[in-house]
């Protein structure tokens, strides 16, 4: 284009004038103009934005609505909790401190279940021992005189705030009153500092703890009567899933091992997740932790009972840690640059894929035993062929070792004569790397027994039924009833004699 030449939103238009030629047609950009465009531009990416956002909150609102019945939980409960300012004769019964059960709905309302209950018992724990003491301090100090009582309540507020800090410090007593601790100090220094020039001290506390209480048992309510979401069936869900996970990484991992130039035949993102599944299992554990500490206050429901064991899922939870960590290690392999030579790979391939295959059934019968919270029938007899497949492949490694020693005794010479069929003189880097993948399979195997050892534990203390008790009792009947013929058989046959 020629020089000068200006170009208005990719169009130029052009005009003939009376000698033949043609001229560019510029339109007018004044000020104004320059300014409209800008403030359209800004208002046009801010509406980008904003369509955006609501399209994602859209989205995560569908694909997990808990957090909108959530929402709507938290709404409910401010909203009734709001009539007491509403109207007139509940706000003189509770005064002018009915925003205390306002800020309770606030702070105390938590997703789940479990976490509603801790944080409104240790508030209201807290807020009766804090309110109890700060009476006590403030009418020793009242005794001790003007000149004294300044001093007895800055003592007590020291002494018993540092100490209430410190039992924050306490691992057993943070699990468990963590919130309680805070909100006694946060009530204590409050009440205590207040009642030095306010006269009617116990009139205050009075009203504050009974807000407190309204709020906190209204915040009860809503959690377990609308839509309840409970700690304990999110744990245990959690715990299936992460099973599950497992299993998919264990199996995507040696099948893309063992699959030609160490490339996986399912390019998808969604095999892609599922191999990548065991860092979910790797990064669950504050998780965890957080939902059996909120379970244990939560009442029976479901299958579940008041004293279920929920100390038990995380040591179930530790040990798939421990597989996992193997799983990842053994993903470093696959991506690892120094690769193992193909007749390695061949002479191990079907041994590892038989170990792969009975540990991810093994895992699955566990899952299936965690969810169901029936006891297996099978878990024994697919432990057992677990073993045998690590001893098949143990004893494939034990047949490698000719490559390096041979032996020249004649015991050995049919096993080194299959050897050097199946391969041919390696060097030794390319041995290592398929031997280090077959002694992961196997610490994975060795973990597996620990994570069933657990679950059987976790049936133990929770009474798990048995899954197939109505078979059982059919095997039974069948044989009471061979066992009658055969007593009948027995009759005849002496009768004869």
């Amino acid at each position: 284009m020629a020089p000068g030449k200006e170009v208005f939103e990719g169009m130029e238009w052009r005009i003939r004038v009376a000698d033949g030629s043609s001229e560019v047609l510029v339109p007018a950009t004044g000020l104004a103009r320059k300014v409209w465009l800008r403030i359209k531009g800004i208002i046009s990416g801010l509406a980008l934005k904003v369509w955006m956002f609501l399209k994602r909150a859209w989205d995560m609102g569908a694909n997990d609505p808990r957090k909108v019945i959530h929402c709507i939980k938290v709404g409910l409960a401010l909203t009734i909790v709001s009539l007491f300012y509403f109207m007139r004769p509940l706000y003189d019964g509770v005064g002018g401190n009915a925003m205390w059960a306002v800020m309770t709905v606030v702070v105390v309302f938590e997703p789940t279940v479990g976490a509603t209950i801790y944080k409104c018992l240790n508030r209201v724990c807290g807020t009766f021992l804090a309110g109890f003491l700060a009476f006590g301090v403030h009418w020793v100090a009242s005794r001790s005189g003007e000149r004294f009582e300044p001093l007895v309540v800055g003592a007590s507020v020291f002494l018993l705030a540092s100490a209430a800090t410190f039992s924050r410090l306490i691992p057993s007593a943070k699990s468990l009153f963590d919130y309680g601790a805070m909100i006694f100090i946060l009530t204590f220094s409050l009440v205590a500092v207040s009642g030095y020039r306010v006269d009617k001290l116990f009139d205050l506390a009075h009203q504050r703890i009974s807000t407190i209480i309204i709020g906190t048992s209204l915040c009860i309510l809503v959690i377990m009567l609308v839509c309840p979401i409970w700690s304990g069936q999110e744990l245990h869900s959690l715990i299936v899933r992460n099973m599950d996970k497992l299993v998919d990484s264990l199996d995507g991992c040696v099948t893309q091992y063992f699959n030609h130039s160490g490339e996986c035949t399912n390019s998808n993102e969604e095999a892609d997740k599922k191999l990548q599944g065991y860092k979910c299992v790797l990064s669950s554990k504050a998780t965890e932790e957080s939902m059996a500490s909120f379970a244990r206050w939560e009442p029976s429901h479901g299958q579940f009972n008041f004293r279920h064991p929920w100390k038990q899922y995380m040591k179930i939870g530790a040990s798939m840690r421990s597989c996992a960590y193997h799983i990842e290690a053994l993903r470093s392999c696959i991506n690892s640059g120094n690769q193992a030579a193909e007749s390695i790979k061949n002479h191990l391939r079907s041994s590892c894929l038989k170990v792969s295959s009975s540990s991810s059934s093994a895992i699955r019968e566990l899952a299936e035993t965690v969810k169901t919270m029936k006891k297996s029938s099978t878990i024994d007899l697919l432990v057992g062929e677990m073993n045998n497949a690590v001893q098949e492949l143990q004893n494939d490694l034990k047949s490698l070792s000719c490559l390096l020693n041979p032996s020249p005794t004649p015991e050995n010479k049919k096993l080194e004569t299959a050897c050097m069929e199946a391969t041919a003189t390696v060097p030794l880097m390319e041995i290592i790397p398929a031997v280090t993948l077959a002694s992961i399979l196997i610490e994975i195997a060795l973990r597996i027994e620990a994570l069933v050892d657990a679950v059987e534990e976790l049936a133990k203390l929770a009474e798990f039924t048995i899954k197939d008790e109505k078979s059982k009792q059919s095997k039974m009947k069948d044989k009471i009833i061979t066992d009658e013929e055969k007593t009948k058989e027995t009759m005849k046959a002496l009768q004869r004699v």
